[in-house]
């Protein structure tokens, strides 16, 4: 795993061989950003990363200027693997265990983009839970963006706040818009 860009370019990141994750590929990283990088100013951005696993989106906002990152994920160890390389790398990346379900009912903050990139193994009905929670709870500021990873077997054209897809490989990216 590598940081595609920004200050720490290039730098590799090795995580915990038992780490129970599937992390986005450089490929595929590297062309979300690219999408990304012309849309907003990254230093003022407010970005939280669901499921953050190894922290690998969250490394790359950061990376790129983003001061306020809220990574979350259920895995003690993920967790662990994200607030030491946050301190290490000087990243100041917030760091939350904890479900990511019950963490969206409970949150008050709304952000500029979200992303998600839950489990491959979950159900249709989760990710359709997990896209309405945050939209009926407003955690998507006006101009903000949710953009959940998935793999090709999932379809969401069909969810009111919709917006685009992107394909590589076998992952994709929805992207979704108030």
């Amino acid at each position: 795993m590598r940081i595609i860009s920004g200050v720490h370019k290039g730098r590799r990141l090795i995580p915990p061989k038992k780490l129970p994750v599937r992390p986005t590929t450089d490929r595929s990283k590297e062309a979300l950003f690219n999408i990304l990088q012309h849309q907003y100013d990254w230093s003022c951005l407010k970005v939280l990363d669901l499921f953050a696993g190894t922290g690998s989106i969250s490394y790359e906002f950061a990376s790129r200027g983003v001061t306020h990152i809220f990574a979350v994920d259920q895995n003690s160890m993920c967790i662990r693997f994200i607030q030491e390389t946050s301190e290490n790398l000087a990243l100041g990346i917030n760091t939350v265990q904890s479900d990511v379900i019950k963490y969206l009912n409970n949150i008050k903050i709304d952000f500029d983009l979200i992303f998600a990139d839950p489990p491959y193994d979950i159900t249709h009905e989760s990710y359709i839970e997990l896209i309405d929670i945050i939209f009926e709870k407003n955690q998507l500021k006006k101009e903000g963006m949710l953009i959940v990873e998935h793999s090709d077997q999932l379809k969401f054209e069909d969810h009111l706040q919709f917006s685009d897809s992107r394909k590589y490989g076998s992952n994709i990216f929805s992207f979704f818009k108030r």
